[in-house]
């Protein structure tokens, strides 16, 4: 019997995610309190998928590749760090969110 690729996944997510708590806990924890560690926070967590891509031939899309940003068993934590940043250089140092744009 084959098992359905949602399964799988679910399955892999039981495994796993009791083993990465620690990193995920410590990864929510994170205060950013340094407008430069803020910059490099946000710059280095790309907002979108970088996964996700339309296949074009010709002007044409082929196909589309989902994004799998939620295979990411840190996803939303890191979402949530680079949104802290995103909001400390707004709030904390004035910056306009435009620049970050």
């Amino acid at each position: 019997m084959r098992s359905h690729p949602a399964e799988v996944l679910t399955i892999m997510t039981q495994l796993f995610l009791p083993v990465l708590q620690p990193l995920r806990q410590w990864l929510d924890q994170i205060e950013v309190r340094d407008p430069k560690v803020a910059k490099q926070l946000y710059k280095l967590i790309p907002a979108q998928c970088p996964f996700a891509r339309d296949l074009k031939f010709r002007g044409r899309t082929l196909f589309h590749i989902p994004p799998l940003c939620k295979l990411n068993p840190l996803y939303d934590e890191l979402m949530g760090l680079r949104f802290r940043a995103l909001c400390y250089l707004v709030d904390e140092c004035g910056m306009d969110i435009q620049a970050f744009s």
